[in-house]
This record gives structure tokens, C-alpha cells and sequence, in this order.
């Protein structure tokens, strides 16, 4: 059995990785993805995030075609009571931004492709500075008293607005974040640590970071002057981090923990964040049946004192 966590101060009860769905109709498509996500099922897994505007900056692709296969896996295989949904509102190009009127007509679009009549999980996929935070957290409070969303968290918002949120709701009584999904990982740090993490110490929020194996890189696929045949081998993405000093020396150090331990340089990547304070359940996505095993495995390892010494050395 899988030890659950529960995330901040809801009643979301979630397993200590979440199954990204960015990939869905993206580089895995419905068939592909089905199987992923019965492998993570059948693994423990119980929490998948995605998006209603995954992948459509992608040639080929369609905002919502993430949510619709999930939706889809659910209804196929009768589990929605077992499945943690999150997705997030904001990025649409139908329903970009946070005006009241259109989170919640979002949300609406989104219940309907996942075939589901409450959210588990909400967030707000990018801050919208053009509307202020109490007319977001209002609108997202009103979403949870219609029992359409269970819980709200948020994404991609400065430390100064995720505060005045945090502030906003404990003043006034409303529904409050209880979860912030940063971009957080060993060779992307300084982010997260700076300032945020010590807003989410303080109102009890859970982090549940993103690219949490820096899009693929932190799976040691990626090396120095060494060509991959893979959408992610992008400037700024994977491949951006194969040609820096700090990529490298990381990446000798997780490899060389990874050597010790006889586990695959994914699950210790994983197993280093999970292990971070806040840190409730990283984020990382599979293509393949054949990636879910080095991903979930996370479950089972804890780092001894000199294995995190080592990591936080290397990546500092």
C-alpha cells in the first residue's frame, strides 16, 4: 500500500507522485495514455494533474484534448471515486485570463470534458495581474460553495500575490490555497526556496512542483553535445540544461547516487523532492508504460542523510 499525504489543510488524501497529464494527445496519445495511466493506477497512484490548454501550443494539438482523455479513462474505467483530478483555469485561448465570469465558465468546459461533476483540485495556471486577487479567490470560493470544485491552489504566481491571496481568504473566511504548483527541481531551485517556500511554511500550503524532472533531464537522457530525438530536446526545456556548468555537476551527482543505490536517476530525482520541506507530491509525466516503473518507484525510496547531502551540494 501506498502511504497517502494529504495536501495542506484540505481533505485531499494523494499519492507522493502525481502523474502529469501535459503528454495526453501530446506525445502519448489516447491509447498511449490509458495504459500509462493503468499502470500508475495499478501502481498506487491516485493524484493526475492537468490543464484545459494542454498541449495546444504545440502544433497538431487542441487546449482541452488533456482533460477530454482523462475524462474518457475515467468513465472507461469506473475509478472516479479513486482518482484525485487537478486542472487548471486561465490558459484556454477561449478563456484565457482570471475575470470572475471566466473562471467560472472555464470551470464549466472543464466538468464537461472530464466528464465529472465536481474538481478535485483547481488551480489557477498562471496569475492574471489585471484582476485583483480578491475577485480571483472570491469567484474560485464561490466555484467550491457550488460544490464544482473541492479545493483551490494555484500556479506560476509572484510571492507578493500569493501572499495577498493567502492574506485575502484567512480575512475574509473564503476558500484558501492549499497547494502551489512551482516550477522546482534540482537544477532549479533558487525559484521556489527564495521566498515562496517560506509563504506556503507559514499558511500550512502543500508544494506540489512541476517539471519536476526538469522536462526529462534529470533522467540523464540528456548529456552535453548529445543529440535526442525528442520534442523536449528545446532551448530552455531539457536539452537547455545539458549545456550548463550547474546541469552537469547535478547531473554527475544524482548519477552517482543513483550508481550506489542501483535505482534509476529518475526515482532518485523524484525521491530528493519529495523529500524537501512543503513538498507534498512532484509532478512528472511518462509517454510510456515502460517510464511509469522508474517514476512511481519514488514510493518506496528515502534518502539517508549523505545521499541528500550529496544532491543538495551539487545543486545548491
Amino acid at each position: 500500500m501506498v502511504a497517502l499525504r494529504t495536501l495542506g489543510s484540505s481533505d485531499l488524501a494523494v499519492s507522493p507522485l502525481c502523474l502529469g497529464g501535459n503528454v495526453f494527445g501530446w506525445t502519448a496519445d489516447e491509447p498511449a495514455s490509458f495504459a500509462v495511466l493503468d499502470a500508475y493506477a495499478e501502481a498506487g497512484g491516485n493524484f493526475v494533474d492537468t490543464a484545459d490548454s494542454y498541449m495546444y501550443q504545440f502544433p497538431g494539438n487542441e487546449p482541452g484534448q488533456s482533460e477530454t482523455i482523462l475524462g474518457t479513462w475515467l468513465a472507461s474505467r469506473g475509478n472516479r471515486d479513486d482518482v484525485v483530478v487537478a486542472t487548471k483555469v486561465g490558459d484556454h485561448p477561449q478563456f484565457k485570463g482570471l475575470a470572475p465570469a471566466n473562471v467560472k465558465a472555464a470551470a464549466e468546459e472543464s466538468l464537461r470534458r472530464l466528464g465529472i461533476e465536481r474538481i478535485d483540485l483547481y488551480y489557477t495556471h498562471f496569475d492574471d495581474e489585471s484582476v485583483p486577487v480578491a475577485d480571483i479567490v472570491t469567484a474560485l470560493d464561490e466555484l467550491v460553495k457550488e460544490g464544482k470544485v473541492r479545493a483551490i491552489a494555484a500556479s506560476n504566481i509572484s510571492p507578493e500575490r500569493l501572499a495577498e491571496s493567502l492574506e485575502f481568504s484567512d480575512r475574509e473566511g473564503l476558500a484558501k490555497y492549499v497547494a502551489l504548483q512551482p516550477k522546482y527541481n534540482l537544477v532549479a531551485r533558487d525559484e521556489y526556496e527564495s521566498e515562496r517556500r517560506g509563504i506556503v511554511q507559514r499558511h500550512g500550503v502543500a508544494c506540489v512542483p512541476y517539471f519536476g524532472l526538469a522536462s526529462g533531464f534529470l533522467t540523464g537522457k540528456y548529456r552535453p553535445g548529445q543529440q535526442v530525438d525528442n520534442i523536449r530536446n528545446l532551448p530552455g526545456l531539457a536539452g537547455g540544461y545539458a549545456d550548463t556548468e550547474h546541469g552537469v555537476k547535478v547531473l554527475a551527482a544524482l548519477e552517482e547516487v543513483a550508481k550506489a543505490r542501483g535505482a534509476e536517476m529518475a526515482t532518485v530525482a523524484l525521491a530528493w523532492l519529495a523529500q524537501q520541506p512543503t513538498v507534498a507530491a512532484p509532478i512528472a509525466s511518462a509517454r510510456t508504460v515502460e517510464q511509469v516503473p522508474a517514476l512511481v518507484a519514488m514510493h518506496d525510496v528515502e534518502l539517508s542523510d549523505d545521499e541528500l547531502r550529496i544532491l543538495d551540494a551539487a545543486s545548491a
